[in-house]
């Protein structure tokens, strides 16, 4: 049964003009497996990380950390919760991510749907 739907988009030369002004905000928004990316993968999974906000409603108190967009080669990206992500996730009966990221044009886009 579907929970709830979450959409993004990011401008991508603009999000990496604030990774270049705000050298750290890398290290706070993406986790180690991630921050190593491209930036147009970078401006998708952050996209995604927004879309899942989102579906789970945006409550205060959610840690960027908490939340990881792996990269599949041949395959949809796979999200792994933990800690305030993953609590919020099991309180709306969560146990099922689709994950879906592009970008092109300089856009990156993100949608997901949870699954209880």
């Amino acid at each position: 049964m579907i929970v709830a739907v979450g959409i993004d988009v990011c401008d991508v030369a603009r999000f990496l003009a604030e990774l270049e002004r705000v050298p750290r905000l890398r290290t706070r928004l993406f986790t180690p497996a991630e921050r190593d990316l491209p930036g147009a993968s970078l401006a998708a999974r952050f996209a995604a990380k927004e879309a899942i906000a989102k579906a789970l409603g945006a409550p205060a108190g959610m840690r960027w950390h908490d939340c990881t967009v792996h990269r599949v080669l041949g395959g949809a990206p796979v999200v792994e919760l933990r800690g305030t992500v993953a609590a919020r996730a099991a309180e709306l009966g969560i146990t099922r991510w689709h994950v879906s990221v592009s970008h092109d044009a300089g856009i990156a886009s993100a949608m997901v749907v949870a699954e209880s």
